[in-house]
């Protein structure tokens, strides 16, 4: 199965440099809280609270949602928020969050596109994440299953921006993983 759950859509203007995504479980489902993990490395200091996000939400050609939020308030109404300093020098960025995915998303396959840009106007960072909620997903019964993470490294997103694709996964240890 060949599937790309997180693509960094941004190049060099972007003042993000993203070398790492994880998500766990792999395949969120509706309802459920995943755990969103993001490594990567600024080029200038940020203020996160100013930081605008514009979401785009699309079933099939159907645009379901087009909006822009602070940064702070698209977090909240995902159930998490800003924590530390949200003021950041430039240098090596971690940032973790634990996301609840609204139950009230139709079952379906959708396209988010994530746009965003710092409260001075420069680009921030550019996502574009297609979701599979064509089932309501259930938690597995098995310890071993809610381990199991997706990982998006910066070299494989330059990979498949270049026209190279994308490797399939391979499954190892309990871990669902991006494949070299």
């Amino acid at each position: 199965m060949s599937m790309r759950l997180v693509e960094d859509a941004s190049d060099d203007t972007y003042i993000l440099d993203i070398r790492d995504i994880t998500l766990t479980p792999a395949l969120p489902w509706l309802g459920h809280q995943v755990r969103w993990e993001m490594d990567g490395h600024l080029k200038e200091t940020v203020d996160l609270t100013r930081v605008t996000c514009n979401v785009i939400m699309k079933f099939g050609p159907v645009k379901m949602l087009d909006k822009s939020y602070r940064l702070p308030d698209l977090l909240a109404g995902m159930g998490t928020r800003l924590s530390g300093d949200p003021r950041l020098p430039a240098g090596p960025w971690k940032q973790a969050w634990n996301l609840r995915l609204p139950e009230t998303v139709p079952v379906a396959r959708h396209r988010i596109r994530l746009r965003a840009r710092t409260g001075n106007g420069k680009n921030f960072l550019a996502l574009d994440i297609p979701l599979d909620f064509s089932h309501r997903f259930r938690p597995a019964a098995t310890a071993n299953s809610a381990s199991r993470v997706l990982r998006l490294t910066r070299s494989q997103a330059e990979r498949g921006a270049r026209g190279r694709g994308w490797k399939e996964w391979k499954e190892a240890n309990g871990r669902v993983v991006w494949g070299e």
